[in-house]
């Protein structure tokens, strides 16, 4: 387990340094960048391999060195000097990166809230229009009213055993049933 451990590191090692070696080369030998222009010319390729690191990805790498110039760009007049810009740079395209891998990672645990499916245009046909119509008023009820009206009439429970399933007292239940109806028929005209 260790022999593999030291051999992937010497394997990151290999092509990091070896990345590393090409980004010194591409570096202009005459001294620091003095304009921006300069600077993107010389760092931005470098930058980006840094980005496609961390984030795997070519094109969003490609973005987060674009808001790291534009970033830059912005400050530019208040930065010491080139040396200064290029540290810039680096923080910025890692904080980006960063960024970037944080918004992944809200995305991938996102859980939609539960949408209601729609009702079929068999299932619909069955129905009469009356019928047609309480389903239509029961969607706009509050979700609390909705549950209690389905679980008591489609699911034939006791009020006692709605109380237990929606998590409130028995007289809440009652109550919210009473407001349900008299909602669902000033919804249904009458």
């Amino acid at each position: 387990m260790a022999g593999d451990s030291r051999g992937a590191e010497r394997s990151v090692e290999q092509t990091l340094g070896h990345l590393r070696t090409l980004d010194s080369a591409a570096i202009d030998a005459s001294g620091p960048p003095l304009t921006l222009e300069d600077l993107y010319k010389q760092q931005r390729m470098r930058m980006v391999r840094l980005a496609i690191l961390l984030v795997d990805d070519p094109a969003t790498a490609e973005d987060v060195v674009q808001e790291a110039f534009t970033g830059l760009y912005r400050n530019w007049s208040g930065l010491r000097d080139a040396r200064a810009a290029i540290g810039y740079l680096r923080t910025a395209v890692v904080n980006g990166s960063r960024s970037v891998l944080r918004r992944r990672k809200t995305a991938r645990e996102y859980q939609p809230p539960h949408q209601a499916d729609a009702r079929s245009a068999e299932s619909l046909a069955m129905l009469t229009a009356e019928h047609q119509a309480v389903v239509a008023s029961l969607a706009k009820l509050p979700r609390r009213q909705r549950e209690v009206l389905v679980l008591r009439y489609y699911g034939n429970l006791s009020e006692a055993e709605i109380a237990e399933a929606t998590g409130v007292s028995k007289g809440t239940v009652k109550s919210t049933a009473s407001r349900a109806l008299d909602a669902l028929q000033k919804l249904m005209g009458g």
